[in-house]
């Protein structure tokens, strides 16, 4: 099978299979919380998140480059009544008004965006003074040992997981796209030690300068 096939048959549904357990839906959850409005979602991928979506999201507005991706998020769109438009392919250059939406979501794609920082200004621009963004995402660990086997095992995770990063600096990267950081949590997932350089997760919110 060739790597484009790889990425484009494959990778979804090992996202969606390794993405929606109870621990990571907990977290999905979690990071849903207090959204309201219309919502720009950057990776919405197999629709994971719809279930968490809070009673104040009114409508969301979908990025999701993987039509197989799109496709596996049918029927999670259908049981919503929250309407879901998909409105582009990449997060790095959206065909969207400025200050349009009322928050933005990202869950465990910014790994995966070539520019993440680009697709962050972006949901800058495309939400209203004093909105929110709502991330959950794996990336780079606090401890040095897990961070050197990051960097080594990197190069193969890009290779077999769609791009994927493990070394990406989650807060870092939210705050130079000029939001203002809120609350940051991080931990690692339960799990052995041997599954720490996957699983240390990032749940940050931010806001949008200005008044509303």
């Amino acid at each position: 099978m060739s790597l484009r096939l790889w990425d484009e048959r494959v990778v979804p549904r090992l996202t969606d299979a390794s993405l929606r357990g109870h621990e990571v839906g907990e977290l999905r959850g979690l990071t849903c919380a207090g959204l309201a409005g219309r919502v720009l979602e950057i990776g919405f991928g197999s629709g994971l998140n719809v279930r968490w979506w809070p009673p104040e999201v009114t409508a969301v507005t979908a990025i999701e480059p993987s039509d197989l991706g799109w496709q596996l998020s049918q029927r999670r769109r259908e049981r919503s009544t929250v309407p879901v438009e998909r409105a582009g392919l990449d997060g790095q250059a959206l065909d969207l008004p400025d200050d349009s939406h009322d928050g933005a979501l990202v869950t465990f794609s910014l790994c995966t965006i070539p520019d993440p920082v680009l697709a962050l200004r972006e949901a800058r621009r495309v939400v209203r003074p004093g909105g929110r963004l709502h991330v959950l995402e794996h990336g780079s660990a606090p401890d040095e040992d897990v961070r050197r086997w990051q960097r080594r095992l990197e190069p193969v995770q890009r290779a077999v997981a769609g791009g994927c990063h493990l070394t990406r600096d989650v807060p870092a990267m939210v705050r130079e796209a000029g939001w203002t950081v809120e609350e940051v949590v991080q931990d690692y997932l339960p799990g052995p030690a041997v599954s720490r350089p996957w699983v240390h997760v990032t749940r940050l919110s931010a806001r949008a300068a200005g008044t509303p």
